[in-house]
């Protein structure tokens, strides 16, 4: 047999079996893993696109950055009704420095401190954040850690807020993508002017020219190196770096620091530096406080209204901080001035202390639009409290058309003669009597006579009757909330602030429709779009309601009524007072009052008015019995003068309202209304010779006025108008007013009312005073 034919010994062939073992033995490590692999490929490219398209969004939406935002001053301006400005973040106008102003050390200065590699990046320094991101781990004060270049800072001194809280991925996205364009379009030169002017240098100045100017009379190019290094150093932080600080280490410790970011950066030898640095921070500064202070006075003038403002704008989302605001507000400049000279004259009212304080807040009733507004007299400091705009204070019986009578008018129908009843109360479940300031009780009386005179038994039992959910829906129509649902001696005040009330009697005196007040008309950001803000009102009472409130209110304001001293003979308006006394505890004088409210209005304004302490509990911190009218004095020269040319307009019953004379006075019902008198008398009323008609002569006190209190005793046809309709020449002089004329019926009704024509006032007060 040959070789070749020789049998070759067999391979065994495998079985499908030990193939199938080998196939998995190598397949099984590899499925898991790829898979893994697989969906980390796919979670990491949906994170991709999704990052992409997060960063898309963000670069589409960014603000536009232009040359105006560049270039314009980073202050915030309010500006009045005329188009004038009355308060500015900058103190001085801007001098905008050209490139011929700035010289080549200060340049030196700003990039050696704050962007050494400024001439060589494109907008974002990777080095240099990578840099401050090591600096900040390591705890490092040197002051040059901060990740923005120059252009960074100004993108976002131009169209961003410079709150550390806005610090946001996508602002700072947006913020990293304008710089780059920005060093697109302009010059390394050009952005460090921009920089340059726009940069906040302390104490209201804007601008490194018109810093030099402010603090040394001189231009850029006359400072010296010290100088200059300061004027670097400022903007950082201009209120730690103040050189007109009393302790002058941090400010110094800056200066120094840029001496030296100088020398490192080349821009200045040692030697120069330490002479630089044996310079006092504080060479050659101006003597800067009497610019400071007449800055001061100024914005005391303006200041309660402008804290407001600022206050609303950051309501609807705008940084008062960010560059370019402008402001436009309704402010009447005149009322405003006048409002405060009369709250700090001396010689305008007899307010006995000093430290007596007041807030007060005009308005006009057809828009809710602020016209006027004051946060204090004698103030010593801006943007402290705005005593306007507090909601700390009990109203007193200022709040009894709001809490009371218009819940009851709006929901129970009731008419103005209405009778309530002023008799020993004392509140359910308690021993607490319910007193007036005279301690007496007047029977049966309409609704009407009750809110003139201020009777407190008579609200307490008109709210009762309303009850607290009426009450509170009534009230928060108006713009007013509480803690509590309205009951018992809520009747008698709540918190509440002259703001407030005056967009309530705002309500009132426009028909029932209410606007919250409002401070700002437009703003216009940097970009030069105006932003309208629009106010929209809302009916909060029928205009029965509206009208028959007004017509009860009238008499608040007549011989015989709690504010005679607002009274202004032929002028067409209604209002409330409201007094809150002591509690016996307080240990005060008998009749001391807390807190003195007057809220009076026509139809072309409404004025509220509070005064009180801040601290109303410490020795001395009251007001005496013979000065609780001051609201009433002030309203009415306010008053006075803010309608010497307007329309003396009087109100017109709605057509669903019916006239009916009672006891010779013209009353009001709603028309075709059904209503309770809950089993009480149907008319019980001052009668012909003044006094109260009563079931009870034994409750009932002697109240003779010597004359009927009828619709002419506080409502006349003619407003003297020769009195109002004055020169131009005379437009600032207040307007002179007379306690006599034709708004009494006789002479002898001012001579035969109480010694204090208003001392019911009081009433509101000192029983609510006394529950509180």
């Amino acid at each position: 047999m040959s070789k070749d034919n020789q049998a070759q010994p067999s391979t065994p062939e495998p079985s499908s079996q030990s193939e199938s073992s080998a196939s998995q033995k190598r397949t099984k490590p590899r499925g898991p893993v790829m898979r893994f692999f697989r969906w980390l490929g796919l979670i990491m490219l949906a994170l991709i696109l999704c990052a992409t398209a997060l960063f898309s969004y963000y670069l589409i939406t960014a603000p536009k950055i232009t040359e105006s935002s560049l270039s314009a001053e980073n202050a915030t301006r309010i500006y009045d009704k005329d188009d004038n400005i009355v308060w500015s973040t900058a103190t001085e106008n801007r001098e905008y420095a050209t490139q011929d102003d700035i010289p080549d050390g200060l340049k030196q200065a700003i990039v050696s401190i704050e962007d050494r590699r400024f001439y060589k990046h494109h907008g974002v320094d990777p080095i240099r954040v990578g840099g401050a991101l090591a600096s900040n781990l390591a705890g490092s004060s040197l002051g040059m850690q901060g990740g923005s270049t120059l252009t960074q800072q100004l993108v976002k001194l131009s169209v961003f807020s410079t709150s550390s809280a806005d610090q946001t991925l996508k602002r700072k996205t947006q913020e990293i993508y304008l710089a780059t364009q920005v060093e697109k379009n302009y010059t390394k030169d050009q952005i460090l002017d921009f920089y340059i002017n726009k940069v906040y240098m302390g104490h209201g100045i804007y601008g490194m020219k018109t810093a030099a100017d402010y603090y040394y009379g001189k231009s850029l190019k006359e400072l010296s190196t010290a100088q200059l290094a300061l004027l670097a150093g400022i903007p950082q932080s201009p209120t730690n770096y103040d050189p007109y600080a009393s302790d002058t280490d941090i400010t110094t410790k800056r200066r120094n620091l840029v001496l030296q970011a100088m020398v490192k950066y080349g821009a200045l030898s040692q030697d120069d530096a330490n002479q630089a640095i044996a310079v006092p921070v504080n060479d050659s500064l101006q003597d800067i406080s009497q610019k400071a202070q007449d800055t001061d006075d100024k914005r005391k003038l303006v200041d309660g209204y402008v804290s407001s403002t600022i206050s609303e704008a950051k309501e609807m989302g705008y940084d008062t901080t960010q560059g370019g605001l402008k402001i436009h507000t309704d402010m009447d400049y005149k009322l405003q001035k006048k409002l405060y000279e009369q709250a700090n004259d001396a010689s305008a009212l007899d307010y006995g202390s000093k430290d007596l304080q007041l807030g007060a807040t005009m308005t006009n009733p057809d828009n809710g639009r602020v016209i006027a507004q004051i946060g204090g007299r004698n103030l010593k400091t801006t943007f402290g409290i705005n005593r306007a705009t507090q909601t700390m204070r009990s109203g007193g019986s200022s709040v009894k058309p709001l809490v009371d009578y218009g819940p009851a008018v709006e929901y129970l129908n009731w008419p103005t003669y209405r009778t309530v009843e002023d008799k020993k109360y004392k509140y359910p479940g308690t021993d607490i009597s319910v007193n007036d300031w005279d301690n007496n009780f007047m029977g049966n009386m309409t609704m009407r006579s009750a809110l003139a005179l201020s009777r407190n038994i008579p609200a307490i039992k008109t709210l009762d009757e309303v009850g607290a959910k009426r009450s509170s829906k009534f009230l928060t129509g108006l713009g007013i909330t509480t803690a509590n649902l309205p009951e018992g001696s809520a009747a008698l005040g709540i918190p509440i602030s002259s703001e407030q009330e005056a967009g309530a009697f705002g309500a009132i005196a426009n028909g029932g429709t209410y606007y919250k007040p409002s401070y700002i008309k437009d703003v216009i950001t940097s970009d030069g779009t105006t932003h309208k803000n629009k106010v929209n009102g809302k009916q909060a009472m029928k205009e029965s309601t509206a009208f028959m409130l007004t017509d009860m209110m009238k008499g608040v304001i007549s011989y015989v009524g709690t504010a005679s001293e607002a009274m202004i003979p032929g002028l067409h308006q209604a209002g409330k007072s409201g007094l809150v006394a002591y509690d016996e505890r307080a240990g005060m004088p008998d009749q001391a009052i807390s807190d003195a409210w007057f809220t009076g209005y026509t139809r072309s304004y409404v004025l509220s008015v509070w005064m009180g302490y801040d601290q109303p509990n410490q020795t001395g911190h009251y007001i005496p019995w013979d000065k609780q009218d001051l609201p009433s004095k002030y309203y009415k020269e306010i008053m006075s003068y803010a309608m010497r040319y307007r329309s003396n307009t009087d109100w017109h019953a709605p057509s669903t309202v019916t006239k009916t004379v009672r006891n010779n006075i013209a009353e009001y019902e709603v028309k075709g209304a059904n209503w309770s008198n809950g089993g009480l008398p149907s008319v019980a009323s001052m009668n012909g010779t003044g006094s109260f008609d009563s079931d009870d002569s034994s409750d009932s006190s002697s109240y003779s006025t010597g004359s009927s209190y009828s619709t002419s005793s506080y409502s006349t046809s003619s407003y003297a108008s020769s009195q109002y309709q004055r020169r131009e020449t005379e437009e600032d002089q207040p307007a002179t007013t007379n306690n006599g004329g034709d708004a009494a019926s006789s002479s002898s009704s001012a001579s035969s009312a109480p010694a204090s024509s208003s001392s019911s006032q009081v009433s509101s007060s000192s029983s609510e005073s006394k529950k509180t």
